[in-house]
């Protein structure tokens, strides 16, 4: 019987070793699934979630180019390709004459014709290389090529002809950086965009008229 003992003990500690043995040899398990997407870091440059155009604009403008709050007669419609069809801007509501400011500081880029056109663009101080530029659009310019401007200086006014707005005259505002373009919209901070109408507020130690 010892024997026999002595026999079921050795055949139990070769298959102990054999089955200890199998899963040490094993490959490791993979760490997803065979149809699990792959990690973050696995996606290449350039299929990686880029950020939006916007997040390379700071919105740094400290009025708009003409008016208080003009309507927005058409938004920014960007184009699915470099040549698609779109709207490279916005164009807001302005009667010809109507006074357009720069939005910030900067550079006076070009201030001419363009196609029949009066053209202004400004390119904005410390933006970058290439900079932003904003583009003005049909405005008979006040200012010339090289020349600075302050936040909210007059560079020209809203010409009597060449806009392509039919519904009402207007202005067509762009931004861009380098080849890209970008929504002019941006540079309004949340304050200066969704301002509302002035409302005049109590004195204090004063009645209100009856």
């Amino acid at each position: 019987m010892r024997a026999n003992r002595c026999v079921r003990l050795c055949a139990r500690l070769i298959l102990l070793l054999i089955v200890t043995a199998t899963a040490l040899l094993a490959p490791p398990p993979p760490l997803f699934a065979a149809d699990a997407p792959p990690a973050e870091a696995d996606v290449p440059p350039a299929e990686a979630d880029a950020p939006p155009a916007e997040a390379d604009v700071p919105a740094m403008a400290r009025t708009w180019p003409v008016g208080l709050r003009p309507r927005v007669l058409r938004g920014w419609e960007p184009p699915a390709t470099v040549y698609g069809p779109g709207h490279r801007g916005v164009d807001l509501a302005a009667p010809a004459g109507t006074p357009v400011r720069a939005v910030t500081a900067g550079r006076v880029s070009f201030a001419g014709r363009v196609a029949g056109k009066g053209v202004i663009s400004v390119d904005l101080t410390g933006t970058g290389d290439p900079p932003l530029r904003t583009t003005y659009e049909p405005v008979t310019a006040s200012v010339e090529k090289g020349e600075e401007v302050d936040p909210g200086e007059v560079i020209g006014t809203v010409a009597a002809s060449g806009s392509h707005c039919s519904a009402a005259p207007c202005v067509h505002w762009g931004l861009r950086r380098g080849e890209v373009y970008l929504n002019p919209l941006s540079l309004l901070p949340p304050w200066l965009l969704h301002r509302g109408p002035s409302r005049l507020l109590p004195v204090p130690g004063t009645r209100p008229p009856h």
